[in-house]
Parts: structure tokens; sequence; C-alpha cells
């Protein structure tokens, strides 16, 4: 799948895909297959990544404020000082993913999944566990 980001590129979304600093502000990826992906500080806000496959990528520093993730699956997933604000993570799967320094303000985790291996950042106010 080849998708124009915000700033005129041409970008290839596939598994592996090499994505750092990519603009894909509000692009539409629901359901892509990003497998681990190299995302480190690409811009994702209002993205629609709803049913998406981002397990074992890397999305440290990413933008993903105001994205859509619902349904989405971040397993393994590091998201290391990640903006999530305003996130839609609805039913998203967290497991073994790396949230540390991640700002989840306002961040919808409703129904998400997560587990013990699962690293949210420090202070925040993780809502009920969640194992599947």
């Amino acid at each position: 799948m080849k998708v124009i980001g915000t700033d005129g590129k041409e970008y290839t979304i596939e598994s592996e895909a090499n994505l750092s600093s990519a603009d894909l502000s509000k692009a539409h990826l629901r359901g892509a297959n990003l497998y681990r992906a190299n995302l480190y500080r690409a811009n994702l806000t209002g993205a629609d990544l709803s049913g998406a496959y981002l397990s074992d990528s890397k999305l440290n520093e990413a933008d993903l404020s105001n994205a859509d993730l619902s349904g989405a699956s971040l397993s393994g997933a590091s998201l290391t000082d990640a903006y999530l604000i305003r996130a839609d993570l609805r039913g998203t799967n967290l497991n073994s993913a790396d949230l540390s320094k991640a700002d989840l303000t306002d961040a919808n985790l409703s129904e998400a999944v997560w587990n013990g291996e699962t690293v949210f950042p420090e202070g925040f106010e993780i809502p009920e566990k969640s194992e599947t």
C-alpha cells in the first residue's frame, strides 16, 4: 500500500517499513500491516489506524494525538515518549507494550487489553487491569 504524506512524499506502508519522521497526519491506514515498522518521531496526528497491526513496531517519540487506534494491535510495541493525547485506544491490544514516558492525556483506554509486561508511564492512573 502506498500513501502520500502531508509532506508530499510517497510512503510504502508494509511490515518492517522505515517510516521514521514521516508526516502521515490524518492518513487513512485502517487495517494496515505495520508489523515491526520503524515509526520513530512519525507524525500520525489524527490518523485512522483502526484495526492496524503495529505489533513490535517502534513508535518512540511519535505523535499519535487524536489518532484512531481502536481495535489495533500494539503488542510488544515501543511507544516511549510518544504523544497519545486524546487518542482512541478502545479495544487496542497493549500486551507487552512499552508506554513509559508516553503522554496519555485524555486517551480512551476502554476495553483495551494489557498484561503484566505492559509498561505504563510513571504516575499514570491505570484503569482496572485487563488481561487476555
